[in-house]
């Protein structure tokens, strides 16, 4: 018999020859409804809902035995956390465990006009209808009841968790009351025992952890629901009870999810403590996975019968039932009518759900990559006298020419000023103003709930800035080095950029990261802190990536992916060039030429698309970004004085590709040099080459590019990469055939 099928008859026999009594139903404790302050109507409609996703799960099997359903992650066996929803309040926003389907039905049940059971069924048979997913995943969440969509993750959700949480408590210090959440709400973050040993469970727990120890509000409960195996690997017994139960900061609380009772009384514990407290609660539930890890697995492969049988016999449905009885709530026969009526209705619900339109086409596929813009938002305006009295001290230094870090602390300064509900958050931008001085002054002048210096772990900097655009904050997160992103990239392109696309553009996460990288510098730290590859970035579905030249475009461009973030919620991911960041001179010693001065908020706008233009030679273009295009103006120069006229294009964007302006700079020209700093292999050049092949056969065009090296330290650093002199060599050699 189908696992699921057995499960079924052995509840059915239970409930039928008086099996609740037969004592293997393993209860914790022997407390009752009334010990625990339960009443018995509302655990009658928890059992309500752990069978309606019992009665679901055994569906979705049969769905994709037809060919109606496909690939999906059952939630038998955990419908003990069906008590969370009962504990927390409707718009606590909760971050949930794949097997939590028994979760959002209980919640629903508290929303009137909510209808959770058709609506997993819309999902699960992959409709354009699903008013999640809009039919692209099977996908627990809902927009009306606070729960964003989760795809099968393996804790890669909990960092932004707790971002969500600690943005609770900052945003009441700064004074922002326009946020999502509750000024005493309260975080969900649910997960299993295998995800808890993952590094982004680890990293993410530590973090709220050290921030309640230091005193910091963290109002979670990490709920990690404890069924003893990850797919095929056991959790050793005790496991996860040594490693968090004694941890700093971090109050913990066990209890039987198979009793609903047990289960209760922790869950309501918990999430009294952190809401009255804002302390973060690990709340430890022992569950038990029926059926297999998902799909056909079938766990006979790696279970034994005997251990098979043991799990059947927890089945917290069996329990919950059994309680009821006891309690004289439900007869047995009520139970097992209220079962079949369950099963009755999602019989009928799901010939409907299967005729229910589905994504028709690429476009509609798509439709939700780039997220919704936001409806009468514009731009805010600092006053005068408030830009006046922020920029003081500096008044006499803005009317001089500036390198780029001191032009961008200033348009970060502005920024902040502008955007009251913007923040900046990472390693040492505090007191310290960050490694290359770029936020200097403003943890002074805005203060340490706007200017947040974080522990050194990129993935609880990424997750600060998802969470706490969550709760309407407006995230400036900073990473140090483009090679630390390494640490962290699943933040990035797993969660932040797929919460649109997953939720059908209801929910967001708009932000602005912020961060130095590329090659040229010489005596610092090797292919570390000289990372010279945005291939990470550049395969993200629907990301910004924005690479400034000149500290000029570095504030104007700044600016517009702030812009983008506020009204159009779209992530940026802005590249700093280190080598540029103090860089003065470009032909000559003390020639100033790479310096600007420092233009107001409305002044030198750059958009999003909009390329860079220097020279209106039509012998050659050179098309480059960031270090690129302080070289080729040098080579630019050089060329120019042996009779060769070149225009050169800084391309700015890197993502999307401002493809029409760009083949229209270059229309003119008869050959194109791209310079790429990037490597050889997943450099944007691939992507250039690759346009004008399609777009501008006829055109000559070839790319200088960095070699596929690590980068050395001192003297040898630039010898893998484009140079000046090597640009000028390409260039003549195109030019003179």
């Amino acid at each position: 018999m189908d696992a699921a099928e057995q499960v079924h008859q052995q509840f059915i026999t239970s409930l039928e020859g008086g099996g609740l009594e037969s004592g293997s139903l393993r209860r914790r404790s022997n407390l009752g409804l009334k010990d625990v302050g339960l009443a018995p109507e509302r655990a009658a409609a928890l059992l309500h809902s752990q069978m309606t996703s019992r009665q679901l799960d055994r569906l979705s099997r049969k769905l994709q035995a037809r060919g109606e359903g496909f690939y999906t992650i059952g939630s038998s066996g955990h419908e003990g956390n069906a008590v969370l929803a009962e504990a927390l309040r409707t718009d606590d926003i909760a971050f949930l465990h794949y097997r939590d389907a028994a979760f959002q039905i209980h919640r629903a049940g508290r929303v009137p006009g909510e209808t959770p059971a058709w609506d997993m069924l819309l999902s699960f048979t992959a409709s354009a209808d699903d008013p999640i997913s809009g039919g692209r995943h099977k996908v627990l969440g809902s927009r009306r009841l606070m729960i964003p969509p989760q795809t099968s993750t393996i804790a890669s959700h909990v960092p932004k968790a707790v971002g969500a949480a600690f943005s609770i408590g900052i945003a009441r210090r700064m004074g922002w009351t326009d946020t999502v959440l509750a000024r005493d709400g309260v975080v969900l973050c649910s997960f299993g025992d295998a995800s808890a040993n993952h590094s982004t469970a680890l990293g993410a727990i530590n973090t709220a952890a050290w921030a309640a120890f230091q005193g910091t509000p963290m109002p979670i409960v990490f709920l990690c629901e404890d069924n003893g195996i990850g797919i095929s690997t056991r959790t050793p017994q005790g496991w996860i009870e040594a490693n968090f139960s004694g941890r700093a900061g971090l109050h913990y609380i066990a209890c039987d999810g198979c009793d609903m009772v047990d289960a209760w009384r922790a869950a309501s514990e918990a999430v009294t403590i952190a809401r009255r407290q804002r302390k973060p609660v690990f709340l430890h539930m022992k569950t038990v996975r029926l059926y297999g890890h998902a799909g056909n697995d079938v766990q006979l492969v790696y279970l034994s019968k005997d251990q098979i049988r043991q799990d059947n016999e927890r089945d917290p449905l069996l329990a919950s039932a059994a309680l009821l009885v006891e309690e004289g709530a439900m007869t047995a026969a009520e139970v097992r009518a209220e079962y079949d009526a369950i099963e009755a209705t999602l019989l009928r619900q799901v010939e409907l759900a299967i005729k229910r339109p589905k994504l028709a086409d690429a476009e509609a596929v798509m439709a939700s990559i780039v997220p919704p813009k936001r409806e009468g938002v514009s731009r805010p305006m600092a006053p005068a006298e408030a830009r006046a009295a922020l920029f003081v001290d500096d008044a006499t230094a803005m009317d001089k020419p500036q390198h780029m870090a001191r032009l961008i602390s200033w348009a970060l300064a502005d920024l902040l000023l502008q955007y009251p509900n913007a923040i900046v958050c990472g390693e040492d931008v505090g007191p310290k103003g960050g490694v290359y001085n770029c936020t200097a002054k403003l943890h002074q002048r805005f203060g340490s709930a706007r200017v947040i210096n974080t522990l050194l772990d990129e993935q609880a900097i990424l997750g600060l800035a998802i969470g706490a655009a969550h709760n309407g904050l407006l995230p400036i997160p900073e990473v140090q080095f483009l090679a630390y992103v390494h640490n962290a990239e699943d933040q990035i392109r797993g969660e932040a950029a797929t919460l649109p696309y997953f939720s059908n553009g209801q929910f967001t996460n708009p932000m602005v990261l912020r961060i130095a990288g590329l090659p040229y510098q010489k005596g610092f730290g090797g292919h570390f802190h000289n990372d010279n590859s945005l291939a990470v970035f550049r395969d993200i579905p629907g990301i910004v990536i924005a690479v400034p030249s000149s500290g000029r475009d570095a504030v104007a461009m700044l600016r517009e992916c702030v812009r983008l973030a506020h009204e159009e919620q779209r992530v940026v991911v802005f590249v700093e060039p280190i080598a540029l960041y103090m860089t003065r001179d470009l032909h000559g010693e003390g020639d100033g030429l790479w310096t600007s001065t420092y233009e107001a908020p409305g002044a030198g706008d750059i958009q999003m698309g909009e390329i860079g233009v220097h020279g209106e030679g039509t012998g050659l273009a050179i098309v480059t970004y960031g270090n690129g295009l302080y070289l080729s103006l040098q080579a630019q120069k050089m060329l120019a004085e042996q009779g060769v006229a070149a225009r050169v294009i800084d391309l700015r964007w890197i993502a999307p590709l401002a493809e029409e302006a760009l083949l229209s700079a270059v229309a003119d020209c008869g050959s194109v040099l791209v310079v790429d700093e990037c490597r050889i292999t997943g450099s944007q050049s691939e992507a250039l080459l690759a346009l004008f092949a399609e777009r501008a056969p006829a055109k000559w065009v070839a790319r200088l590019a960095a070699e596929d090296s690590f980068i050395p330290l001192a003297r040898a650093a630039t010898m893998t990469l484009p140079s000046r002199d090597g640009i000028v060599a390409k260039a003549l050699e195109m030019v003179r055939g």
